[in-house]
């Protein structure tokens, strides 16, 4: 069955909820009619959606408990020399190179960098949302979105584009069908007063801003059939149902939808004025008639197998049948409100997303299970889901819980839990890899960039490392070290990598093929930072004990201990060696930044002796040197990370707002200029110059994404 658009009008007004024109009445929270308590079983995805709170970005707190005065409102203590009026130039970081390399580039001039733009993120929203991944363009181009940047990215030259007009995470995601309205796109998001954004995938125009009734977020968008209408429907209290005429920018009517979260509310292909809603134990059957919003609950009645439960996703077929898939597997069949079958463990897991192919009524399913020889996590079905063909997700590793499918010509789109995008050929039942970015689990804390080549590294919470091409934009290689990753560093040399664990152990790797070298563990809290020295001697590693132990690496794998560095007022945030491997600065929780011998450990109390230093690298988001990066508002929260550039004239941070900055080094008055970029959730966690200052990098906490800026 081909779906067939309505034509103008609607249907007639029929239901038994109380209308609602731009009211709220109170949700109705009766369920079916013989209101059976729920059997579908727990599910631990299911179980944090239902409870997870959208905090906006406005209310950011600071990642760390950091104490103390901030550096803003720190007095400063006048050196003797400026007493006299004496001037000193400012620092220098001339660091010291790899002899093949030196000569290379005494002669380059020192670069400034006036401007940067999104060149390429790597991340996809796939822990929380559903089918928020779509073609575009007859397949040529995929549509989702990370943390507040939406992303148009081209599948012929694996280059990408950016809408950027968000303030806050993007929730929700959904493409129109209508050819006329070909190529929009509308995204909701997170806040106390969120917008929904329509706006054209291609020129990037936003067409139209619709502001929502629903409180804290925008929990799913969806076009109507002709594509004049827009439906969503909240992550507030009463998780309000909303229609929109979009291109006016008017809302047509709203409705309290359930006191329980509603998971997705989807238009019939064929209506402008039926749509259906399903969530924690409900499925209502909407009408949109003579601007009211009336509905129909779902009626299990006496079908076998049949019982309320919590329902994840929803898919239509002819003759007015719904299809619902359900937290325990199963698929309900309804026609109009009333149930007809259940298709039995449809899947042997949760069903969190279903497409409708509006060219040949073909479903696809996608849910929680494990691949075997028989059945998948993503499965295509006929018109009436009697008969299916499963796909096992072959992408090196098992892929068991998908959040999104999307069906084009002869091929699915798939997006997983774990944030990969995987495209699957239906004929062929190949899977290519699109993107395979770091999964939800804490965040990605560890950034390093290669010292000779376009290549950085990041280390997560989700337990692995991953090395990034930055030029041709790809994932080169990944290993999972098997505990919570904090933090990263190349050797100068760029053979070696350091990696410190939250569980307090430090690895040692070869940085080409990610291969063990050595392994530590002299501390039983998190590694805060950890670096190289330049001449590759020396390694410290900073930890929330307060301490940075100093090892001897030159000796080989044995790793021996020579000294930690005590006295410390605080956790250790960043590390950074002089260009002679002969003194360490450590940035601490206490907005106090410190200098010491190494390998001796003592602390350098002479202010005269620090000034003399140049520093290999400049990390650290202490010292009168970077004193302007510290905005006025930053009682509630932080910023974060810092590095200055190899040409040592620039600056950049990354803050708990979100927001990037470019700042000019030396960086000394206060509340000092600078341009922002806005793209990341809250919580900036680490930044980085790439060898030739031609990127910058960063990494987020909340949206575990990476980053990538073009220098301009």
């Amino acid at each position: 069955m081909i779906w067939a658009r309505e034509r103008g009008g609607g249907v007639g007004a029929e239901g038994e909820g109380p209308s609602c024109c731009d009211g709220r009445p109170t949700a109705d929270s009766e369920e079916s009619d013989d209101d059976i308590e729920e059997d579908g079983g727990y599910d631990s995805d299911v179980a944090r959606e239902k409870t997870v709170d959208y905090t906006s970005k406005m209310y950011a707190v600071s990642m760390r408990q950091m104490r103390g005065t901030k550096p803003q409102h720190q007095l400063k203590e006048v050196s003797p020399e400026e007493r006299q009026g004496i001037v000193k130039p400012p620092v220098s970081r001339a660091a010291p190179r790899p002899e093949k390399l030196q000569k290379n580039n005494v002669s380059k001039k020192k670069r400034l960098v006036e401007d940067m733009v999104l060149d390429h993120v790597f991340g996809f929203r796939g822990f929380d949302c559903r089918n928020n991944l779509h073609y575009l363009n007859d397949g040529t181009d995929i549509v989702y979105h990370t943390a507040a940047t939406a992303i148009v990215h081209s599948l012929s030259t694996g280059t990408q584009s950016f809408y950027l007009e968000h303030t806050d995470d993007i929730l929700s995601l959904t493409a129109n069908q209508h050819p006329k309205y070909k190529n929009v796109i509308a995204t909701g998001q997170i806040g106390s007063t969120p917008t929904i954004h329509v706006w054209d995938a291609m020129s990037k125009q936003t067409l139209s801003i619709l502001r929502c009734p629903h409180a804290k977020g925008v929990g799913y968008v969806n076009f109507s059939a002709t594509g004049k209408l827009l439906l969503s429907v909240g992550v507030d209290p009463e998780h309000t149902v909303a229609v929109w005429r979009w291109q006016e920018g008017s809302k047509v009517c709203s409705k309290a939808g359930h006191l329980d979260r509603i998971f997705v509310v989807e238009f019939r292909p064929d209506s402008d004025s039926q749509f259906v809603s399903v969530g924690i134990k409900h499925v209502r059957f909407w009408t949109l008639a003579g601007g009211a919003l009336m509905y129909k609950k779902g009626a299990v009645g006496t079908v076998e197998g049949g019982r309320m439960q919590t329902m994840l996703s929803v898919a239509f077929g002819a003759n007015n049948l719904t299809f619902t898939g359900a937290i325990n597997g199963d698929v309900y069949v309804w026609r109009e409100h009333h149930l007809l079958r259940v298709v039995a463990k449809a899947h042997t897991g949760p069903v969190f997303t279903m497409y409708t192919t509006l060219r040949d009524g073909l479903i696809v399913t996608g849910g929680k299970e494990r691949p075997t020889k028989e059945g998948g996590a993503v499965k295509l079905w006929d018109q009436e889901m009697k008969r299916c063909r499963a796909f096992q997700l072959e992408t090196g590793q098992q892929v068991e819980c998908v959040r999104s499918v999307c069906r084009g010509k002869g091929k699915i789109l798939v997006g997983t839990k774990d944030g990969e995008i995987i495209e699957v050929g239906e004929k062929n039942a190949a899977s290519n890899l699109l993107l395979d970015s770091h999964a939800r689990g804490g965040g990605v804390w560890g950034l390093t960039a290669h010292p000779t080549k376009e290549l950085c590294i990041t280390a997560s919470d989700d337990t692995t490392i991953r090395l990034w091409d930055l030029t041709d934009k790809k994932l080169l290689n990944k290993v999972c070290v098997g505990h919570a990753a904090r933090c990263v560093s190349y050797s100068a040399d760029g053979e070696m990598l350091a990696v410190g664990m939250k569980n307090g152990e430090i690895l040692l790797l070869l940085a080409n093929s990610l291969k063990m070298w050595a392994k530590k563990r002299d501390r039983s809290v998190a590694i805060q930072d950890i670096r190289f020295s330049p001449d590759r001697r020396l390694l410290a590693v900073g930890s929330v004990e307060n301490t940075v132990d100093i090892y001897d690496v030159s000796a080989g794998p044995t790793l021996t201990r020579l000294v930690y560095c005590s006295d410390i007022p605080a956790f250790i945030l960043q590390l950074d060696f002089s260009a002679d491997s002969c003194y360490i600065q450590v940035s601490t929780g206490e907005y106090k930044r410190q200098v010491f011998e190494v390998p001796s450990g003592k602390l350098v109390v002479d202010q005269t002796v620090i000034d003399r230093i140049t520093w290999a690298t400049w990390t650290s988001i202490l010292g009168d040197e970077v004193l302007g990066i510290w905005p006025r508002n930053a009682d509630k929260a932080e910023v974060n990370c810092a590095c200055v550039s190899h040409a040592g004239v620039n600056v950049v941070t990354g803050d708990d707002f979100g927001l990037v900055k470019l700042f000019d080094f030396p960086c000394t008055e206060k509340f000092a200029k600078h341009k922002r970029y806005l793209g990341h959730s809250a919580h900036v966690t680490n930044i980085r110059f790439s060898h030739e200052d031609r990127y910058v990098i960063s990494t987020g906490g909340d949206d575990c994404s990476v980053f990538v800026w073009k220098c301009l």
